[in-house]
C-alpha cells in the first residue's frame, strides 16, 4: 500500500510540474481562463455529487468567467 501512495505522490508532482511549465508562455488572460475553468470544474464537479455534466458546465461557465475577468489598474 506504501508503494501505491508514493508512485500517486510522484505522478502528481510530475503532474504540477508539466502544469507550471505549460503556462509559461500564456498571456495573464489565458492563464486566467486555464484557473477558471480548472475552479469551475471544481465547483461543479462538488455541486453535483461528481456528475461529469456538472463538472464539464462548472469548467465551461468558469473558463468563461476567467477569460473576462480583467486586472485592475
Amino acid at each position: 500500500m506504501k508503494s501505491i501512495k508514493q508512485l500517486v505522490a510522484g505522478v502528481s508532482l510530475a503532474a504540477v510540474a508539466l502544469g507550471m511549465v505549460g503556462c509559461a508562455g500564456m498571456s495573464n488572460q489565458d492563464k486566467n481562463t486555464a484557473i477558471g475553468a480548472g475552479a469551475g470544474a471544481v465547483v461543479g464537479g462538488v455541486l453535483t455529487g461528481g456528475s461529469a455534466i456538472g463538472t464539464v458546465g462548472g469548467a465551461a461557465v468558469g473558463g468563461v468567467i476567467g477569460n473576462q475577468v480583467k486586472p485592475t489598474r
